[in-house]
C-alpha cells in the first residue's frame, strides 16, 4: 500500500506542475528578459536561424531546483 500512496502523490504534483507550467508559459512572452539574455546562441545567415536559450535554461534550471528543494526537503 506504500508504493501506491507514493504514486499517487507524485502524480498529483505532476498534475499540478503541468498546470502551473500551462499558465506560465502564456504569460512567458511578456518577461522581458526571457529568451534574450546574454549567453543565449543566436546565430542568423542568409536562410538559416540558429537560436539556443543556454543562458536562459541554466537560470531557469536553478530556480526550479531550489523551488523544488524547497518543496521537497524532508
Amino acid at each position: 500500500m506504500g508504493d501506491l500512496n507514493f504514486i499517487s502523490k507524485a502524480l498529483i504534483v505532476l498534475g499540478v506542475f503541468l498546470i502551473l507550467i500551462g499558465i506560465i508559459l502564456p504569460l512567458a512572452s511578456k518577461i522581458p528578459f526571457i529568451g534574450r539574455l546574454p549567453g543565449d546562441i543566436y546565430i542568423k545567415k542568409d536562410n538559416f536561424v540558429f537560436y539556443f536559450p543556454l543562458a536562459t535554461c541554466i537560470i531557469l534550471s536553478i530556480l526550479f531546483t531550489l523551488l523544488l528543494n524547497l518543496f521537497f526537503r524532508r
